[in-house]
């Protein structure tokens, strides 16, 4: 069974049914909506949702700026050209293959 991550579960059939008293009883706390006994989705107060946001931004702010500080940028395009010529598949030779008849260790034509 996989983890389910709010201490609050129902069904989905019971959020069908009364989704009004769902949300009451939830109050702050998200409620795992469970469909064949696994979480299929997470109901999140409007509070803790924006808190979740402001987060996610502010990481992502760090993230960047750690970016911003760590020196020059590498331009993407240089960077692939780099990968692609790293990590290139060995070119594959177009030539026919030779039409030559071949001689056997005996001396006989081979076909």
């Amino acid at each position: 069974m996989e983890q389910l991550l709010a201490t609050r579960s129902v069904s989905i059939t019971e959020l069908k049914r009364s989704p009004s008293a769902v949300l009451e009883q939830a109050g702050a706390e998200p409620v795992a909506v469970l469909i064949h006994n696994r979480p299929a989705a997470y109901l999140l107060s409007p509070a803790v949702y924006e808190s979740m946001l402001e987060r996610l931004n502010a990481d992502l702010r760090k993230a960047i700026q750690e970016g911003i500080d760590s020196g020059p940028a590498t331009v993407a395009a240089d960077l692939f050209a780099e990968l692609s010529e790293r990590y290139a598949e060995p070119k594959r030779s177009t030539a026919k293959p030779s039409t030559k008849t071949r001689t056997t260790t005996r001396g006989k034509r081979a076909a």
